[in-house]
């Protein structure tokens, strides 16, 4: 992993300030996030860790731009996402964020090679070279044709990554990427990320997985909606 310079500041390219999240059933309120801001620079990797409920996969959906929060502002290298029109965000996401999630971000109905031309096409950066490129460090090159459902799990996690990377994101947000993989899957993929934020990428991990957790530079840890020191 890379050591962060420590007299030089770092302009944040992720920044999450003072965010707020409330939902609503019937008369009764949960705040499923209390004014939590977050910082990452480029190249850093932010572990955000806490028990089931505490608000982490909220907080990803946030800084996403899935999810718009009730109070606070998310920006990517200083660009506002939240509250800005659906269109504007989604432009914004697909050019500056790869999102690697638990549920897989693969469309079941196209292939490998198929799932990242639209990726790429989302955000018009088509780049064949690079696509190749990054499935031969992933290892399924020979797998461009195949689809979802004829993938080993180990497969899916590393397609999946592909998507997330095949625009080459300033931001990556992962949520549980080893949560269900095999050790040496899961070990791969954390590498991986790990070499993206080396070449400069703020990385931002979600993980009850005390190894993952480890490897970061920091760690956040959430409690029913906030960050406890």
């Amino acid at each position: 992993m890379i050591d962060l310079p420590s007299s030089t500041p770092i302009p944040s390219t992720l920044t999450a300030d003072t965010l707020y999240r409330f939902f609503h059933s019937g008369e009764s309120e949960t705040l499923a996030l209390r004014g939590v801001s977050l910082s990452v620079a480029a190249g850093e990797v932010v572990a955000v860790t806490g028990p089931s409920g505490s608000g982490k996969s909220t907080l990803l959906a946030c800084l996403a731009g899935l999810d718009d929060p009730d109070g606070g502002m998310v920006r990517i290298n200083g660009r506002p996402l939240s509250r800005r029109p659906e269109e504007e965000r989604s432009r914004l996401r697909s050019s500056e964020i790869g999102m690697l999630f638990q549920s897989s971000n693969l469309w079941n109905h196209l292939d490998i090679a198929g799932n990242l031309a639209v990726a790429q096409r989302l955000c018009g950066r088509a780049n064949a070279r690079r696509e190749r490129e990054l499935l031969t460090d992933l290892g399924l090159v020979h797998r461009r044709s195949a689809y979802p459902s004829e993938l080993s799990g180990g497969e899916a996690a590393r397609a999946g990554l592909a998507v997330a990377l095949v625009n080459n994101p300033s931001v990556i947000l992962a949520d549980e990427p080893t949560g269900e993989l095999d050790t040496h899957t899961g070990e791969a993929v954390v590498e991986l990320l790990l070499e993206r934020a080396q070449r400069g990428a703020a990385v931002v991990l979600v993980t009850h997985t005390e190894s993952v957790a480890a490897q970061a530079h920091r760690r956040i840890h959430l409690r029913d909606g906030s960050v406890e020191s």
